[in-house]
C-alpha cells in the first residue's frame, strides 16, 4: 500500500498527483491515529507500506511511524524527491528500520528534471541525496515518470541509474489527475506505450537492476507474449515477482490512504472507499463496494473485458476513469485486440 502521509511538499512537480505545496494541509492524520492505523494493517496482512507524499519526509513523526510499522513486522520503504537527506536524516532511517527508498528523477540532466519539478537546483539536490545514501549503502531505487517531455530520453536515464548504483529502476506511466490533469496532451499515445513496454522488457536481462512497470499494466501481458514467443514460461524461477503479480493492482493487491485517512483503490482513482476516521481498515478492505468490484472480472467492461489478458493485466483503471468517467471501462491507452484464445501461465 501507498500512504500519503503528508501533502505537504517542497517542491511543484507539474505531474503531481496530490497537487502538493508547502502547505499546511487541514485534516492531517495525527500521530496516535497513524499508530493505530499500523496495528489495523497488521490485523489484515503484512503489506509492503510506502510512506509518500507530497514529501513524506517533511512529516516531523516520520521516522516514529516507520519504526512502529518495523516493529510491527511490515516492511516500511519510503518514497522522496531525495533532495532533503542528511548524514543525520539517513541515520533516523535507517534506526527506524526503512528497507528501502525510492527517489523520483524525472530526466538525465539537471535542465530536464528540474523542468519537470519546477524548482531549480532540483537535480543536483537529488543528486547529493542519492550520493549519502550510496555512501551509506542504503538501497535504493529510481522511479521515473514517462511523459512525451523524456520518453525519448528513458534510455539515458536507465542507464544513469546503472551508474549511480541504484538496485532497480520503476517506471510510471503518466495518469492525467491531480496537477497532471493539465499534463493530458503529455501522454504518450497507445502503440508508442507498446514500443517502450517492450523495450523494457527487453532489456530485464541487459541491465543489472530490478525493473518494474507501474501504471502501465499491458507491460505483464507484453511480458508473457514476448516469454511464449521464446517457448518460456512465466514462472517465479525465472520471472521473479513479475510471474505471480499482475498489471492494475488497485483494490485487489493495493490500495492507497490519503493524508486525511480516505482509502482508495490507488493514488491516482480518486474514489472514496471508505474513511479510517469511521471505519477500520480490515472492514474497509473487506466490504467496500469498489473494492469488490474490482475484484469481480466479469464485471470489466469493453475490451478490457473481452481480453484473454484480463486477469494479468487489468488495464489501468484511474486512466479508465479519467477518460470516460466509469473505472470498470476499458483501458484507453491499450493498442492490443483481445483474440479470445485462452492464456495460460
Amino acid at each position: 500500500m501507498a500512504w500519503e502521509v503528508t501533502r505537504k511538499c517542497n517542491l511543484n512537480c507539474v505531474h503531481c498527483r496530490a497537487g502538493s505545496e508547502r502547505g499546511p494541509y487541514p485534516g492531517e492524520l495525527d500521530t496516535a491515529k497513524c499508530l493505530d492505523i499500523l496495528e489495523q494493517i497488521r490485523r489484515v496482512g503484512k503489506p509492503i507500506v510506502i510512506l509518500t507524499g507530497g514529501e513524506p519526509i517533511l512529516r516531523e513523526d516520520i521516522f516514529d511511524l516507520a519504526e512502529r510499522g518495523t516493529q510491527l513486522g511490515l516492511r516500511m520503504v519510503l518514497a522522496t524527491n531525495g533532495t532533503l537527506f542528511t548524514p543525520q536524516i539517513i541515520e533516523s532511517m535507517k534506526a527506524s528500520g526503512i528497507m528501502r527508498v525510492s527517489i523520483s528523477i524525472d530526466g538525465s540532466n539537471e535542465s530536464q528534471h528540474d523542468q519537470f519539478r519546477k524548482v531549480p537546483g532540483a537535480f543536483k539536490a537529488a543528486m547529493d541525496g542519492i550520493r549519502l545514501l550510496r555512501e551509506t549503502g542504503f538501497e535504493f531505487q529510481i522511479n521515473t515518470t514517462v511523459t512525451r517531455h523524456n520518453v525519448q530520453n528513458i534510455k539515458n536515464i536507465l542507464d544513469m541509474t546503472v551508474r549511480l548504483g541504484a538496485v532497480a529502476h520503476h517506471l510510471f506511466l503518466l495518469v492525467p489527475t491531480g496537477r497532471a490533469k493539465e499534463m493530458v496532451n503529455q501522454e504518450i499515445d497507445a502503440l508508442e506505450y507498446e514500443r517502450l513496454l517492450r523495450w523494457f522488457y527487453n532489456m530485464r536481462d541487459k541491465v543489472p537492476l530490478q525493473l518494474k512497470a507501474t501504471c502501465a499494466p499491458h507491460y505483464y501481458r507484453i511480458l508473457r507474449q514476448e516469454a511464449h514467443a521464446k517457448g518460456e514460461k512465466v514462472d517465479f524461477n525465472t520471472y521473479g515477482l513479475d510471474a505471480v503479480t499482475r498489471g492494475c493492482l488497485g483494490g485487489t493487491a493495493f490500495c492507497f490512504i490519503s493524508h486525511e485517512g480516505i482509502i482508495q483503490p490507488c493514488g491516482y482513482l480518486e474514489k472514496n472507499c471508505g474513511d479510517l476516521r469511521k471505519s477500520s481498515f480490515e472492514s474497509i478492505w473487506q466490504d467496500s463496494e469498489i473494492f469488490n468490484q474490482l475484484r469481480d472480472f466479469s464485471a470489466y467492461k469493453g475490451k478490457c473485458g473481452r481480453c484473454e489478458y484480463l486477469r494479468f493485466c487489468g488495464g489501468c483503471r484511474a486512466r479508465a476513469f479519467e477518460a470516460t468517467g466509469d473505472f470498470m471501462s476499458e483501458e484507453p491507452l491499450c493498442a492490443y485486440q483481445p483474440s479470445g484464445k485462452a492464456v495460460h501461465g
